[in-house]
């Protein structure tokens, strides 16, 4: 199998193609004058076995995809995985005369199989033309939490929505969990606490599957430093972090962030790449 990485995800796609014991494929990006996208794939993909890895965290990045894909056009089997895919919070109309963003990205996806990587709506997975299929990244997130060795920690979702991640992360290593749950006292007055369990004087993890503007869990972590909670770590699989996400972070008093490299930023300290080898090898 060939392995090619796009722009947004190069090296991922190096790490995933070692831990398959093979060299990753060079490409060439670059941009035109006018600045239109140039690509080149350095190796024949003509009845060949190829896998494309690349996230779409901008416009550019889904353009790059799909110029990859045109680019595989003789392949026997093409794979594309988007670690972390744009647009795929917008997976209904909100508003009369909205486009279904998820659903215009998913279509112009066209391969046999499709994975992505914790996706955020998982009904986007039924827009793409082919078999499309979700991994999780809780197991390696939960693996390097416990590795950490933190104290008597409490490992908490944001809101109800992260529950089912939390639960998962902590699957199997005995960690506690909890969400947090917003109380309504007045009309301006409102009480952001964990639902069951008590944070005083306990190590927390704040976990999510993203971290975007930051907002949410700004206001997560000086709530519970204020309740007593020692330190404050936030681990997430898609580290986004647009603008100054990760100074209101610290701000706020977070002891560190912990993301997944779905995104390669300075926060991506765990890679997915073993999760991916592990999907293609089941082929």
């Amino acid at each position: 199998m060939k392995i090619i990485g796009g722009p947004a995800s190069q090296l991922l796609a190096s790490r995933t193609a070692r831990a398959l014991g093979i060299e990753p494929v060079l490409s060439e990006f670059n941009r035109f004058p006018d600045g239109e996208l140039y690509l080149r794939i350095a190796e024949d993909t003509e009845n060949e076995r190829v896998t494309l890895i690349q996230s779409m965290p901008t416009d550019s990045d889904f353009v790059s995809l799909i110029q990859l894909i045109d680019a595989c056009e003789g392949a026997k089997e093409l794979n594309v995985v988007i670690p972390y895919m744009g647009y795929a919070r917008q997976d209904k109309k909100f508003k009369l005369g909205e486009p279904i963003s998820a659903r215009a990205i998913a279509r112009c996806i066209r391969a046999d199989r499709v994975f992505t990587i914790n996706i955020h709506e998982k009904s986007v997975l039924e827009h793409f033309p082919g078999h499309a299929e979700n991994l999780d990244a809780a197991k390696l997130v939960g693996e390097h939490i416990a590795g950490l060795n933190l104290e008597n920690p409490l490992l908490i979702a944001p809101d109800s929505g992260a529950q089912g991640l939390v639960k998962r992360v902590s699957s199997g290593l005995g960690f506690d969990y909890d969400h947090l749950e917003k109380t309504r006292l007045s009309g301006d007055t409102v009480v952001i606490k964990t639902k069951n369990l008590d944070a005083t004087g306990r190590n927390v993890v704040l976990v999510d599957d993203m971290i975007a503007t930051g907002g949410t869990m700004a206001e997560s972590i000086k709530m519970l430093r204020a309740q007593g909670a020692a330190d404050v770590h936030i681990a997430c699989v898609h580290p986004v972090l647009a603008r100054n996400a990760a100074l209101r972070l610290f701000n706020a008093g977070v002891k560190d962030i912990i993301g997944t490299d779905t995104l390669e930023k300075g926060e991506s300290r765990l890679s997915v790449a073993p999760l991916i080898a592990d999907a293609l090898k089941g082929l």
